[in-house]
């Protein structure tokens, strides 16, 4: 990873930023653990292929943990680690934000 940042804003973006990761961390902390196919039916519009892509990229991050059990058919989960949930405050000030900026749009 890249520790030449220029603010600490950049540095957050480089791990979280885009339009999906944000989201994915947001239903891994409110539901939990979260099989690939929950993922992608919670967060509309997302492709497979993306899908697959920003959770590769959390996992190496070290944000999103990658369980696969020995069941028949093989069960995958995602969850968050430790160093995934100290984004609980991040994400609960977007959520906070978020909910504020729809409100003042369907004003």
């Amino acid at each position: 990873m890249d520790e030449n940042f220029e603010c600490p804003v950049e540095a957050t973006l480089a791990v979280i930023g885009g339009k999906w990761k944000a989201v994915l961390i947001f239903h891994l902390m409110t539901d939990g653990a979260q099989r690939f196919a929950e993922l992608r039916r919670k967060t509309r519009g997302i492709s497979d292929r993306v899908l697959a892509r920003q959770l590769r990229e959390l996992q190496t991050d070290g944000i999103v943990r990658r369980e696969v059990f020995a069941d028949v058919p093989p069960r995958v989960e995602y969850s968050l680690t430790e160093y995934g949930e100290s984004l609980r405050p991040v994400t609960e000030a977007m959520c906070q934000w978020g909910k504020r900026h729809m409100a003042v749009g369907a004003a």
